[in-house]
């Protein structure tokens, strides 16, 4: 099954995607395409500890990662006016300016799941199969 869904200035991206997700009881799917445009944007650099905070206006160049009822992972790219690229783990607090458009496709005969992994130190993807 396919998702489209529309979010609309101040929504918070992460936050919209997670209730879509439970609000449609998604087990499993990927993003298609996310296009549209932040004016706050929090994200995690790769150390997997800092967050940075951006204020002002950036274009979605892409997105990407896993969404379910259960554990949404996103990663994100923006390119700011000066056409610089920055991008990372999306966070709580990413807020939409005109638009966003994204689609989602729904996964059959799979569930993910959470499950901690101490190796990480985070809650990890786990699949299952249905």
């Amino acid at each position: 099954m396919t998702h489209a869904l529309r979010l609309h200035r101040g929504d918070d991206l992460l936050e919209s995607i997670r209730a879509y997700a439970a609000a449609h009881d998604i087990a499993a799917a990927a993003i298609v395409s996310g296009v549209g445009c932040v004016y706050h944007a929090v994200i995690r650099d790769a150390s997997g500890v800092n967050t940075h905070t951006l204020s002002g206006r950036y274009e979605i160049v892409s997105m990407t990662g896993t969404v379910s009822k259960a554990r949404t992972h996103l990663h994100i790219a923006l390119a700011g006016e000066d056409l610089r690229v920055i991008g990372g783990h999306l966070c709580p607090g990413t807020l939409v300016n005109t638009t966003c458009e994204i689609v989602l496709l729904e996964l059959d005969g799979v569930r993910f799941c959470k499950e901690y992994d101490p190796q990480t130190g985070y809650n990890e993807l786990e699949i299952k199969y249905i």
